[in-house]
């Protein structure tokens, strides 16, 4: 996965019937890809039932597809940051009733992160495809008719289940693929990339137009009612049928349900470890524009800007550093990526200057950026492929409840406390992930996580292995 070599593009053989869809078929099938003497040694030596994102024109379609509805996740996650101040003067509620807006997502993220296997068993991936944007035009078209505030936080919840079945669906299939890392970077650049333009619009309709936050959302009807289209059209085909056929070889035609996943205890770390990513990311980008506004005393354009450089940073790192970090090896990477975060992190805290508070929140998005891709190629390299869409998916949506329950801890605390609160609760989740990621087994060289998968190591056997030489040290 590591590898940055051009991905091949497969050849159909016009007499061949298509029994099954292109995207389900394993990319080394003969009547898919050509493997003829133009194919190298490095691509015959790729895993057996790793797809390539442009190995048909079908998986090219599904692959912008899947950029297309991260792009506006993002946009819906990012801007509910930008529009927070305004939204809590509209209706003259606190930081702990604002905060709700938040933690309701949360629900709808568990329930996706417990029926998204269930999802993909019953009805494939076009059942996310339209299941996905569905939900999220449920919970946004209410908002544009400002309801009373107690009606936000309960049609949030539908976005929050929109959101984390699409994001644990995507990540298991494009996590699978031939060079995941930068794939998987892309992806979540495209996250990045909704969630900059997202606050950048939302501020500049309130701030500049002098519109009221709720405009912002006839926007986002529009483009979700495009991506349910396109999203329907891309996956039309991958029927549930499909999808069961895919793993008939390795599970004897039984589906690997959530329950069997979550009896392995990779599947706990990693779901703890996005939970706490999620967490930090969406707090930082959901509070930032207050912090800005209350602590740093900004102007409310350049406090609206500063979110939009944190996701910018945030897209960049995503998208330059996935081709870095399958070269050094996922587990190095990324605890060189969080240490960075950490020192960026108190520095925000520490230094207060509204300058150097945007530089060094444009470079903890940055250093931010890869932990989730990493965290998903990691499942892929630890986990059996047949628990790859459960456990991935669980631990996807579970994480992604980190943006709902962690943001709303900030607000909560924030009301007695002062928004101030935030730099410190993002410090200790940012500690604790960097925690998480050490328990997981693999050394710290490349293809660490492949020899612990091979050699059957254990969650914190690496921990025990630097505690024992520390200790001889000592000794």
């Amino acid at each position: 996965m590591s590898t940055a070599s051009p991905d091949h593009v497969g050849v159909d053989n016009p007499n061949s019937p298509r029994k099954m869809d292109e995207s389900i078929i394993p990319a080394r099938d003969p009547e898919k890809v050509d493997l003829s003497e133009e194919t190298t040694d490095e691509e015959a030596s790729a895993p057996p039932l790793q797809q390539r994102w442009n190995q048909s024109a079908t998986n090219i379609f599904r692959f912008l597809g899947t950029i297309y509805a991260f792009i506006l996740m993002g946009m819906t996650d990012g801007a509910v940051g930008a529009l927070l101040p305004y939204i809590e003067t509209y209706y003259s509620i606190s930081y702990t009733a604002v905060s709700l807006v938040f933690l309701s997502p949360f629900i709808g993220y568990t329930l996706a992160a417990l029926s998204n296997s269930l999802v993909h068993h019953h009805f494939g991936q076009v059942g996310i495809a339209v299941l996905g944007p569905v939900c999220r035009l449920i919970g946004i078209i209410p908002l544009v008719f400002h309801p009373p505030y107690p009606v936000l936080p309960v049609v949030l919840a539908f976005t929050g289940y929109g959101n984390g079945i699409e994001d644990s669906a995507w990540n298991a299939w494009i996590g699978n693929m031939h060079n995941a890392n930068e794939l998987l970077g892309l992806l979540h650049g495209a996250y990045g990339l909704g969630a900059t333009i997202g606050p950048l619009i939302a501020t500049a309709m309130v701030t500049k137009g002098g519109l009221e936050w709720y405009t912002f959302y006839y926007v986002m009807i529009g483009l979700d009612g495009v991506g349910l289209v396109f999203l329907t059209a891309a996956f039309w085909r991958a029927t549930a049928k499909l999808y069961r056929a895919q793993f008939l070889d390795t599970t004897g035609g039984k589906r690997t349900t959530t329950r069997t996943v979550l009896k392995e205890p990779i599947t706990w770390i990693l779901a703890m470890f996005l939970l706490g990513y999620v967490g930090a990311e969406v707090s930082l980008g959901g509070w930032i524009t207050t912090f800005m506004l209350r602590v740093r005393n900004a102007e409310p354009f350049l406090a609206g800007l500063t979110v939009t450089f944190f996701w910018l940073g945030l897209t960049v790192g995503r998208v330059v550093l996935g081709f870095v970090t399958g070269r050094i090896g996922e587990k190095l990477a990324i605890t060189i990526y969080l240490v960075l975060s950490i020192v960026m992190q108190v520095l925000y805290w520490t230094v207060p200057n509204f300058a150097a508070s945007a530089t060094f929140a444009t470079f903890l998005g940055f250093f931010l950026g890869p932990l989730f891709p990493a965290a998903i190629v990691a499942a892929t390299k630890l986990l059996p492929s047949d628990y790859h869409v459960s456990a991935i998916g669980f631990a996807a949506a579970f994480g992604g409840g980190g943006a709902a329950l962690f943001p709303f801890a900030v607000g909560a605390i924030a009301q007695s406390k002062g928004v101030e609160v935030l730099q410190p609760i993002c410090l200790a989740i940012l500690i604790f992930i960097l925690l998480m990621w050490w328990f997981l087994p693999g050394g710290l060289k490349p293809g660490g996580l492949e020899k612990a998968r091979e050699e059957g190591e254990k969650v914190g056997d690496g921990m025990r292995k630097v505690i024992k030489k520390v200790t001889r040290k000592r000794n």
